[in-house]
C-alpha cells in the first residue's frame, strides 16, 4: 500500500476524551488540496486508494484469545519452554557438580628444566642468555611443552653460578636486561608457555647490600643473617659442616664474629626469623609476581631455617675424632635442616602466591627441592594438606638412582617409594637429572635412554626434564673445573652435566654461531646428538619423546586414569593406565635387564588375549599385535601397549592401584564425572 498525502482514513477512530469525531475529521486544506480532502492530481495521476484493514479491538481480542483452542496451546508451549529451560540450567548444574577439577598448566604437560648459561648463546660471548631463550620457543611448543623452568637469572658475581645473588630485582648482566625479560616472559604467555622461576631464600651473595650493611652492624640489618661469637684463629662456633665439605662458619673481620653458610663462604645464611627479613623475601615474591611469572621452584627448602641454640650436630659415628668431621655425611644434620617453623615460612609464600592466582589460568606454581634420601616422609611433609596450602609438589629424586641396578623390580621399588608415601590426592613428579646430578644418559647408558623417557611419559605426575635429556646428550670429560664445586674436588664438579645444548652439527653444535666460544667444551657426539639431525629420524629419542608427550596429552588414560601395577622381575616392569568408564586402556612394559625377556601375564583375567603396540622404542615392532602370554622385549626396549576391554583392573587391585584425582567416563555423553 502506498501512503498519498492528503488522503484520509474515514474507517479510523481514535477518540481522546473531550474530542468529538466531528472535530476529528475536520481536516484543514492545504495547499494542492480540496476541501474534499483529495490532492487535485491530473487524470493520468489518478490513484484509487485501497481502505486499510482497521485492527481488531481490544474486546473481539480477548473474546478469541480466551477460548480453549487458543488459549490451551499458548499455554503449552509457555510451560514446555518453562519446563526445557529448567531442564537445561540443571543439566549444566548437574554437569558442573559432578565434573572433576581441570588439570592446571603444571599438570598437562611435561616440565623442562634449562640451565640459561648452556641453553643458547645469542651475542657470541659463549654464555647462554635470554635473547637465546626466546629464539629457541619453538622447541618447546615441539615437544609440547607448556612448563619451562629457567635457572638463577639474578645479578651475581657467579661464584656459585647464579645461586649467589647480590641483587634480587635485577638480571645479571651475562643474560641480559630486565627488558630481555620482559620480552621473553611476554612471548612465552603469547604461545602459551609457562615461566617459573628459581627462587633462593636460604643465602645471598656477600656482596648482597643487606650483607655489607650487616657486617657494619647497621641497626636494620645487623641480624639479616646468621652470626656468632669466635675467633680469628679458631672459627668454628659449633661442629656445623658445609654441603661443600669443611665448617660452614667463615670470620668476618669487620665485624668480628662468624657468620654461618651452608653453602660455599661467598654465600652467607639468611636469618629466616627475622621478621624483617621474611618480609623481604614476600616483597621479592610480589615482584616478580607481578611481573608475571607463573611460579617458583624453591631452591634449597630444607636449609632455611637453622637451630637458633647452634648446639654441635649428632656425628653419625660418635667415635670419629672431632677434628676429622669435615664432611656433610660425618653429620645426622638434626640441626641444620628441616627444622620446626620450615612449614609455616613456606605456606606464607604460599598464601601470597595464591594471591595472584585468581585469574583463569594463572594459577602460580610452588615446587620446593629438598634432597632427604631415605628419610620420604620429610619430603612428603613439603605437600600441602586439606586444611593449609603448601607446595603443588616436592621434587622426587628417587629415580636418579634408577643405575643403581638394571633390574624390573628395582624400578618398581623407586616408583612405589613416592606413591606408597604420597599423601591421599596428592600429584607425582618424576625426576632423573639436573644441573646437580650427573647426566641418565651416561649414568644408566645410551641403551636406556629412551626407556627411561617412557617410563617418565607414561607414570602418573609430572614428568620432569632436563635440557638435552630429550636427545640423550651425555657427560663431557673436563681437566679443569669452572664449577667452584670441583676446584678442591674434581668429583665433585657439577661441569660435565652443564655442557651447551646440542641443537646442530654446525659450528659449536649451534649454541654459538657467531664466534668459536663456548664457557664449558661441546659433547664431541654432538654431530648426531642433537635437535636438528634426530627431527629427521622418526626412531631417534627426540621423535619418541615428542610421541609421547603428545600421546600423554591427548589419551585420558595417561593423562588422568588409574595407575596399576602388573608385573615385576630381575628385568622388566609393568603396569597398566586405564580410566573408568572408558574401555580404552594401555599396558605398559618396559625391559630394564641386560637380555631379552618374554613375559607371560595370562594370570591377569582383565587383559584381553590379543594387544596391539601402539609405539615401540624399537619402531620395528610399532603395530605389531602381541598374544598376553607372549610379549617380547630387548634389553632396554619399551612397548606402549593399547587395547580395549569392558572390565577394569583397579576395582579388584585397590592395594595395587593409584590415582591422584578420581574421574569417570560417560561414554553416552563422552563426559568425565566425579565417580
Amino acid at each position: 500500500m502506498e501512503l498519498v498525502r492528503c488522503h484520509t482514513n474515514p474507517g479510523f477512530e481514535d477518540v481522546e476524551v473531550g474530542e468529538t469525531t466531528a472535530e476529528l475529521n475536520t481536516v484543514p486544506e492545504e495547499k494542492g488540496c480540496s476541501a474534499a480532502g483529495t490532492r487535485d492530481v491530473d487524470a493520468s495521476e489518478e490513484y484509487t486508494q485501497i481502505k486499510p484493514y482497521p485492527g481488531m479491538p481490544k474486546e473481539v481480542l480477548l473474546l478469541y484469545s480466551s477460548q480453549a483452542r487458543y488459549r490451551v496451546p499458548r499455554q503449552i508451549i509457555f510451560w514446555l519452554t518453562v519446563a526445557c529451560t529448567a531442564a537445561l540450567v540443571g543439566l549444566t548444574a548437574t554437569v558442573i557438580a559432578l565434573s572433576p577439577r581441570c588439570l592446571s598448566w603444571w599438570q598437562t604437560s611435561p616440565m623442562y628444566q634449562l640451565y640459561p648459561r648452556s641453553f643458547k648463546d645469542s651475542d657470541g660471548d659463549g654464555i647462554g642468555d635470554l635473547k637465546g631463550i626466546l629464539q629457541k620457543l619453538d622447541h618447546f611448543q615441539y615437544l609440547n611443552i607448556k612448563s619451562v623452568w629457567i635457572g638463577p637469572l639474578y645479578r651475581s658475581p657467579m661464584k656459585d653460578f647464579g645461586y649467589d645473588v647480590e641483587d634480587f630485582r635485577s638480571i645479571s648482566p651475562e643474560f641480559g636486561t630486565m627488558q630481555d625479560f620482559d620480552e621473553l616472559l611476554a612471548e612465552m604467555h603469547n604461545r602459551g608457555l609457562n615461566l617459573i622461576m628459581d627462587f633462593i631464600p636460604n643465602h645471598t651473595s656477600d656482596r648482597h647490600p643487606w650483607f655489607i650493611l650487616s657486617r657494619t652492624r647497621d641497626p636494620q640489618y645487623e641480624d639479616y643473617y646468621i652470626w656468632a661469637d669466635c675467633n680469628q684463629t679458631a672459627p668454628r662456633p659449633n661442629n656445623w659442616v658445609s654441603v661443600f665439605g669443611n665448617t660452614s662458619w667463615a670470620y668476618d673481620e669487620v665485624r668480628g664474629q662468624c657468620y654461618l653458610h651452608q653453602f660455599f663462604k661467598e654465600e652467607p645464611d639468611l636469618n629466616l626469623r627475622n621478621p624483617r627479613v621474611r618480609k623481604e623475601m614476600i616483597d621479592i615474591i610480589r615482584f616478580w609476581l607481578e611481573k608475571g611469572v607463573d611460579g617458583f621452584r624453591i631452591g634449597s627448602a630444607k636449609y632455611a631455617l637453622e637451630a637458633a641454640h647452634l648446639r654441635d650436630e649428632p656425628q653419625v659415628d660418635p667415635n670419629k675424632p672431632a677434628e676429622s668431621v669435615t664432611s656433610d655425611e660425618d653429620l645426622h644434620r638434626d640441626y641444620t635442616t628441616s627444622q620446626l617453623g620450615l612449614h609455616d615460612l613456606l605456606r606464607e609464600w604460599r598464601a601470597e602466591m595464591d594471591a595472584y592466582s585468581h585469574e583463569p589460568g594463572r594459577y602460580r606454581l610452588m615446587v620446593t627441592e629438598s634432597y632427604d634420601y631415605h628419610e620420604v616422609e620429610k619430603t612428603m611433609m613439603y605437600y600441602s594438606t586439606p586444611l593449609a596450602k603448601e607446595s603443588d609438589f616436592p621434587f622426587n629424586f628417587y629415580l636418579l638412582d634408577l643405575p643403581q641396578n638394571n633390574s624390573g623390580l628395582w624400578v618398581k621399588q623407586l616408583v612405589d617409594l613416592w606413591m606408597a608415601n604420597m599423601p591421599r590426592g596428592q600429584w607425582a613428579n618424576w625426576v632423573v637429572g639436573n644441573h646437580d646430578k650427573p647426566r641418565i644418559a651416561s649414568t644408566a647408558g645410551q641403551t636406556y635412554v629412551a626407556l627411561i623417557n617412557m617410563l617418565l611419559l607414561t607414570l602418573p605426575g609430572t614428568p620432569n626434564t632436563y635440557y638435552g635429556e630429550e636427545l640423550g646428550m651425555e657427560n663431557i670429560n673436563i681437566t679443569g673445573s669452572q664449577d667452584p664445586a670441583g676446584k678442591y674436588n674434581m668429583r665433585a664438579s657439577r661441569d660435565p652435566q652443564r655442557s651447551p645444548m646440542q641443537w646442530s652439527d654446525d659450528i659449536n653444535a649451534g649454541f654459538n654461531n657467531k664466534t668459536n666460544v663456548t664457557w664449558l667444551p661441546l659433547h664431541p657426539d654432538y654431530s648426531h646428538v642433537n635437535v636438528e639431525v634426530q627431527k629427521t629420524d622418526e626412531g631417534s629419542v627426540l621423535a619418541q619423546y615428542r610421541f609421547l608427550s603428545i600421546l600423554r596429552q591427548s589419551e585420558l588414560p595417561l593423562y588422568r586414569g588409574w595407575f596399576c601395577y602388573i608385573y615385576a622381575d630381575a628385568d622388566v616392569f609393568a603396569y597398566l593406565r586405564e580410566l573408568d568408564g572408558l574401555d580404552q586402556a594401555f599396558l605398559i612394559v618396559l625391559n630394564f635387564g641386560t637380555k631379552s625377556k618374554m613375559t607371560d601375564l595370562s594370570a591377569v583375567p582383565e587383559l584381553p588375549q590379543q594387544l596391539r603396540v601402539r609405539m615401540s622404542t624399537n619402531r620395528a615392532n610399532d603395530g605389531k599385535l602381541l598374544q598376553k602370554s607372549h610379549i617380547q622385549t630387548e634389553a632396554g626396549e619399551g612397548l606402549v601397549i593399547e587395547y580395549s576391554s569392558h572390565t577394569r583392573f583397579n576395582p579388584n587391585h585397590l592395594d595395587e592401584c593409584f590415582i591422584s584425582e578420581k574421574a569417570c567416563y560417560l561414554k553416552v555423553l563422552g563426559l568425565l564425572y566425579t565417580c
